[in-house]
């Protein structure tokens, strides 16, 4: 008897923990990758909401730095609290989905720069505005290169559509994710025609 309970015991030990999985109050900062067909996106997401979304080109890495040291130090990979982020745009990349309903957390902008976001979250699918629109409707209609500052330091594209943004008189402008990508994300939403 005292020999099986000598190799119950060594077994016990033998065997590894169960993998670390936090619980949710533990998480203020949680994360994910995402496959999309313009490459792996970066989603970050508080308690509020989406709070940053990577693209593929970008520093993934730095953004969790830069988030950790703005809203929280306890950043860990948790994909299952991104999920319908994920399943939301993989449906909007299917072009299923025109509205993005994720809550929003808007704690890594401010000010005029946040109203102009804002602002750009109420664009519908399908249109485009000016940014000198966007600087009007923050309230500062001479405040057009802010707008345009504001959308090129957008912390979550795609669901905070910057790419429906234009330069008066229609030339595309910039994009975070390269102009290549905003002429297929309007072309997606039938804005342009494919080449």
């Amino acid at each position: 008897m005292t020999q099986d309970r000598t190799l119950e015991r060594a077994l016990a030990r033998a065997v590894p923990p169960p993998p670390f999985v936090a619980p949710d109050d533990l998480v203020d900062v949680a994360y994910a990758t995402a496959d999309s067909p313009i490459g792996p996106v970066l989603l970050v997401a508080t308690p509020r909401g989406l709070v940053r979304i990577g693209f593929p080109s970008e520093d993934h890495q730095a953004m969790l730095e830069d988030v950790g040291a703005r809203i929280s130090p306890r950043v860990l990979e948790a994909p299952r609290r991104l999920d319908e982020v994920r399943r939301q745009l993989d449906e909007y990349f299917e072009g299923r989905r025109h509205d993005f309903t994720t809550p929003l957390d808007w704690s890594l902008s401010s000010g005029f720069r946040q109203r102009v976001l804002k602002a750009i979250a109420a664009i519908p699918f399908g249109e485009v505005r000016t940014y000198r629109e966007m600087a009007t409707v923050a309230g500062n209609a001479a405040a057009v290169r802010a707008a345009g500052s504001a959308c090129g330091s957008n912390p979550i594209p795609l669901v905070v559509p910057c790419h429906r943004v234009l330069r008066t008189g229609g030339g595309l402008g910039g994009y975070g994710g390269g102009l290549d990508l905003k002429r297929r994300l309007l072309t997606l939403e039938g804005v342009l025609s494919p080449e």
